[in-house]
């Protein structure tokens, strides 16, 4: 039977067979018109300078034919296309590695075989909001700050109530880190919302700032910073975290490591937005003072995008008198809930985009 390819005079198998034929013929030309004799069961090695000599030319042909394949770089003697020999791919590295030319010129470099993997876009996996912690700020015998009258620990339990209440009559399911006037640690409010497996976590306050001309918001996600006043801020916002140093070092280890970060900024830029131009009408003389990072332990605790807003400022006289006022109060709450509202519907959308 003929195999495919075996025309080709070139190929390791037809050069092999042309080989050994010959050395057959050779043999049989030396055996001609001799008497066939019986052979010894153990075969005498052959006599005489001239056949030894023969012997030792027919060594590098045989060697040749048995390590063709490797020269020739094809397939083992196998005709039709196989994958590239061991020789065949270094050859392609060194191509891709070198300039054309280059070859001896240094060291082989091989270029991978594969992409480096991409980051994964986390954008492709929305999960919808539909559980949702708020946490007024402060409580029991910790006021938070106060002025014209007025405590930041009733101020924002107040707020708390309403944005509730706001938020539940469009369909989320809320909850509270307290309702009551009671005394509970950042580690318990974390906890809480952590436990509950909330979708997003909001904890309201109200400022105090240095210059008190100034009516400002400000929105906060987790993150560093350098400035001296935030740094301040954030250590009298820490003061009673419940947490250890030993506690501390795990926590901020999960800072950078998870897509809250970003997530969490997206959440604070809504819900800044939505104060600043809401409040506007009712506060024209009201700065925004943006969104910035702080380490906030109630931030750095909880594993869900998480904020901390700053919706007014008692430090301010005539802020501190509107504060005073519920239906301001019910402004705050209504723009608290436009911006998570607007947050959610984002991320409703980005589901819908990816199913």
């Amino acid at each position: 039977m003929s195999e495919k390819g075996t025309s080709d005079p070139s190929s390791p198998s037809q050069l092999r067979r042309h080989i050994l034929s010959q050395a057959v013929a050779d043999n049989v030309s030396e055996k001609a018109g001799e008497r066939v004799r019986p052979q010894p069961a153990v075969a005498a090695p052959p006599a005489g300078p001239r056949r030894d000599r023969r012997l030792l030319w027919l060594i590098p042909i045989v060697a040749v034919a048995a390590l063709w394949p490797l020269i020739k770089g094809g397939d083992g003697g196998r005709d039709g296309a196989e994958p590239n020999s061991p020789a065949q791919e270094l050859g392609t590295l060194r191509g891709a590695g070198e300039p054309e030319g280059s070859e001896g010129a240094g060291p082989v470099v091989a270029t991978p075989l594969f992409d480096a993997p991409k980051p994964i876009d986390f954008s492709v996996i929305p999960l919808a909001v539909e559980r949702i912690v708020i946490d007024p700020g402060h409580g029991g015998t910790d006021t938070g700050t106060t002025g014209g009258g007025l405590s930041e620990k009733d101020m924002t339990l107040d707020i708390g109530f309403r944005l509730r209440d706001e938020l539940e009559e469009q369909g989320f399911e809320v909850f509270m880190t307290r309702e009551d006037d009671s005394e509970i640690s950042l580690r318990q409010r974390a906890l809480q919302a952590n436990t509950l497996r909330a979708d997003l976590f909001v904890s309201i306050h109200i400022n105090w700032i240095a210059q008190r001309s100034v009516r400002g918001l400000e929105t906060y996600f987790l993150g560093g910073t350098d400035d001296p006043v935030l740094e301040a801020l954030a250590r009298k916002e820490n003061r009673e975290s419940g947490y250890s140093l030993a506690d501390m070092k795990s926590l901020l280890e999960g800072i950078y490591t998870d897509v809250r970060q970003d997530e969490s900024r997206q959440f604070a830029s809504h819900v800044q937005r939505s104060l600043y131009r809401s409040l506007l009408r009712q506060n024209p003389q009201l700065r925004d003072r943006g969104v910035k990072t702080a380490p906030f332990v109630v931030l750095v605790a909880t594993e869900m995008p998480a904020i901390l807003a700053e919706v007014s400022c008692l430090s301010n006289e005539q802020e501190a008198k509107l504060l005073a006022r519920p239906l301001y109060r019910q402004h705050i709450a209504e723009a608290l809930s436009r911006g998570i509202r607007g947050y959610a519907d984002e991320v409703h959308q980005s589901e819908a985009k990816g199913s």
